[in-house]
C-alpha cells in the first residue's frame, strides 16, 4: 500500500510539472509571436509585452548593394521604435515568413528560433516576474543564395 500511495504521489507531481511546462511553452511561443507580429502590425505594445527593456540584440546584415555582412546592434528603444514605422506602408506580405522553434524551455530560462522577414533570429527569454521575456538576441538577414 505504501508503494502504491508514492508511486501515485511521484506520478501526479509528473503531470503537473509537465502542465506548467506547457504553460509556459505556449507562453514562450506567444511572446516570440508578439515579437514578430509588433513589426508586422505596427503594433509597438506587442514589442513593450514580450521584450525586457535591456534587451540586447547584435546581429548581421547585407548592405544594399555589397556582398560582405556588416555588424548592427539594437536596444530596446530602437526596437519599439522599429515596430511603430518597419511596416507602416503596408510592404510585409501577408504570407511573410512567422515561424517559431522553441528549442527549450526551463523553469527561468529559454531559448526559441524565429524566421521573419528580415531573417533569422535566435533569442533568448527569461521570466520576470511571472512574464517571458525576450532578453537576447543574435540574428542576421536571410542567408546568401547557395549557401
Amino acid at each position: 500500500m505504501k508503494i502504491t500511495g508514492s508511486v501515485l504521489v511521484v506520478l501526479a507531481f509528473c503531470f503537473t510539472s509537465h502542465a506548467q511546462t506547457d504553460d509556459d511553452r505556449n507562453a514562450v511561443k506567444q511572446a516570440s509571436l508578439d515579437y514578430i507580429e509588433a513589426v508586422y502590425n505596427v503594433n509597438p505594445a506587442q514589442a513593450e509585452r514580450s521584450v525586457h527593456p535591456e534587451l540586447v540584440k547584435r546581429g548581421f546584415f547585407i548592405k544594399k548593394g555589397e556582398t560582405a555582412y556588416s555588424p548592427h546592434a539594437m536596444t530596446f528603444v530602437q526596437l519599439v521604435e522599429l515596430s511603430k514605422n518597419y511596416n507602416r506602408n503596408g510592404a510585409v506580405p501577408k504570407d511573410a515568413p512567422k515561424e517559431v522553434v522553441v528549442f527549450d524551455v526551463e523553469d527561468q530560462t529559454a531559448s526559441v528560433k524565429v524566421t521573419a522577414i528580415w531573417g533569422i533570429d535566435y533569442m533568448h527569454l527569461a521570466k520576470y516576474d511571472g512574464k517571458w521575456k525576450i532578453i537576447n538576441i543574435l540574428w542576421q538577414t536571410p542567408p546568401k543564395k547557395g549557401k
